[in-house]
């Protein structure tokens, strides 16, 4: 697994981790990140969070990701005890300039979030066609 701070540290990195500011107790999933010519994949792992209970938000050039676990009690159970000490995912990115944050688009599967980030068109590699005359 990659590791998400190293990012920060390469000269093409297009994204890093934003320390925690939130007093809330929180946990950090763990995240991948790669890089493409095409842009960022950041694939988080989130077990027993649902769709309905994630959030995604980009203000300015950080991009927050929340989830809540949610826990299914059979009918008259109680839990006397949990290794789980927070219900709560949180984490948070900063976004180079060079990406486009208005095409971010987010897939939830198995527990695993995928969130996807183009680079703008202008900084994607293109393959120029060479005419003969």
């Amino acid at each position: 697994m990659a590791n998400p701070q190293s990012v920060t540290q390469q000269q093409s990195a297009s994204v890093s981790r934003q320390p925690e500011t939130r007093s809330e107790s929180a946990m950090r999933p763990l995240v991948d990140v790669f890089e493409t010519p095409e842009g960022i994949t950041l694939n988080a792992d989130m077990p027993g969070v649902s769709k309905e209970h994630l959030s995604l938000q980009i203000e300015g050039n950080t991009l927050t990701v929340e989830g809540k676990l949610q826990f299914a009690m059979a009918e008259h159970m109680e839990a006397l005890y949990a290794d789980v000490r927070s219900t709560l995912y949180r984490c948070s990115f900063i976004l180079s300039p060079e990406l486009e944050a208005s095409r971010v688009e987010a897939n939830l599967k198995d527990g695993v979030l995928t969130v996807r980030i183009p680079k703008r068109a202008e900084l994607r590699p293109r393959r120029i066609e060479v005419k003969t005359a």
